[in-house]
């Protein structure tokens, strides 16, 4: 969690700049001459975030998978295939529901739905 510096002299918030001489990452201050050396190198991190629907479009041949479990109760909605493997949704973010996601056991179909 990224952390807000504020000045000591002005309480304004400190804004990364970089000392050009020594080639350091600095905290200043627009208001006032305050300046502070950060502790940390990193100014702003981006974390993306996928929904399962996409990260199963990353993995390849997911009904060929022996640890996924199978089922014969659900047919696939494009060729009609007795059989599927499903596997549960990874997301980790409270506000979504538990979903089922299941992959045509068919190797030239490979339909993919909830």
């Amino acid at each position: 969690m990224p952390i807000i510096n504020f000045c000591p002299d002005c309480s304004n918030i400190l804004y990364p700049c970089e000392d050009k001489v020594s080639r350091v990452l600095m905290f200043a201050c627009r208001n006032c001459d305050h300046k502070e050396e950060s502790t940390n190198n990193c100014v702003y991190r981006h974390e993306v975030t996928h929904i399962p629907s996409e990260q199963t479009m990353v993995v390849k041949n997911l009904s060929s998978d022996p640890t996924l479990p199978r089922t014969t109760a659900v047919y696939c909605p494009r060729c009609s295939q007795k059989e599927a493997v499903f596997f549960q949704s990874q997301s980790r973010h409270p506000d979504t529901r538990m979903t089922l996601y299941y992959v045509c056991t068919d190797p030239s179909c490979q339909h993919r739905w909830q």
